[in-house]
């Protein structure tokens, strides 16, 4: 397979990613990947969609900006193929099928709405990739802004996966049922029963931010449970104001942080686990290297026939 340039575009309920990435299967084993540029933006879907149930003018117009932006960047570095997926903001605005239309004819890219379990599935895939998860029982946690997506693996396979209506927005939002939070706890405390010492892998921007808060020069990767309940307590009783000035947080990440605590927190002691594993996979990372894959299966496929 000749190098190509894959580019993965996530569109999530608190931001939007573009990343695009180099694959070249004959170079040295350090350079066969290559991440040749990384952008996000705070477009904050999730803050109308959860509470106006659509997406606003304003939020649509940014969106429209930001889409046309991201259609040149991959023209830039000459992407031969990409694959562009909305999560739970989309899926719930009542007006997202008709943006998703109006993006493609303003800039061809086309969007896709990838449902809980896709985004679960494609978390799942590179996490077992990337990491030293193929012995054991680990729990995936990928928190976002408008839902949690949490896969159960046992000696590598995906046993079960999970999309519940809680994140970070949604429950800024007041959004999140008790019924919700319930359901969730409980199918991860009888999951522990059955799977003992079952080990957390978190992923999403508030769990890597947390991470580095509690660990300046450590690349261990891995997050205790008590250093988090420490750093959740102190930025509790400070305001967004506050945590930005002291903590150096953006403004897209000082409120939702809080939520994101609660919830991987929760999901720690559902599961008696007292560390979260943290390696910085994203949904991009998921989305992009999914894309390869497919794409080199494909060649081996019909040089074959």
């Amino acid at each position: 397979m000749n190098a190509k340039t894959y580019a993965a575009i996530d569109i999530g309920s608190n931001g939007a990613r573009l990343l695009i990435k180099r694959f070249d299967d004959n170079a040295p084993k350090f350079e066969k990947i290559k991440r040749v540029m990384f952008i996000r933006v705070p477009l904050r879907l999730g803050k109308d969609v959860f509470t106006l149930g659509k997406i606003s003018k304003d939020r649509y117009n940014m969106m429209m900006h930001m889409m046309k932006g991201f259609k040149q960047f991959m023209l830039l570095n000459n992407v031969d193929d990409y694959r562009a997926c909305a999560t739970a903001a989309m899926r719930d605005a009542d007006n997202g099928k008709k943006i998703m239309k109006e993006i493609e004819k303003e800039t061809g890219i086309k969007l896709e709405i990838i449902r809980g379990e896709e985004e679960a599935q494609l978390l799942c895939n590179n996490i077992i990739e990337q990491t030293n998860s193929t012995k054991g029982n680990f729990a995936y946690v990928d928190v976002g802004g408008g839902s949690t997506e949490i896969s159960l693996l046992h000696d590598g396979v995906l046993a079960e996966s999970h999309s519940f209506d809680n994140g970070t927005l949604r429950m800024l939002s007041g959004k999140v049922t008790n019924a919700t939070k319930h359901q969730m706890r409980g199918m991860l405390e009888e999951y522990a029963d059955h799977f003992p010492d079952t080990k957390i892998i978190g992923s999403g921007g508030n769990i890597n931010k947390l991470y580095k808060l509690t660990h300046k020069k450590d690349d261990s990767q891995v997050l205790k449970l008590s250093e988090l309940e420490e750093i959740y307590k102190e930025l509790s009783m400070l305001s967004e104001e506050e945590r930005k000035e002291k903590y150096g947080l953006k403004d897209d990440r000082a409120d939702v942080i809080i939520p994101a605590s609660e919830i991987f927190i929760m999901v720690a002691h559902a599961l008696k686990c007292d560390t979260i594993l943290v390696p910085n996979i994203s949904l991009a990372d998921s989305i992009v290297d999914g894309l390869y894959n497919e794409r080199k299966m494909s060649e081996v496929n019909n040089a074959n026939l």
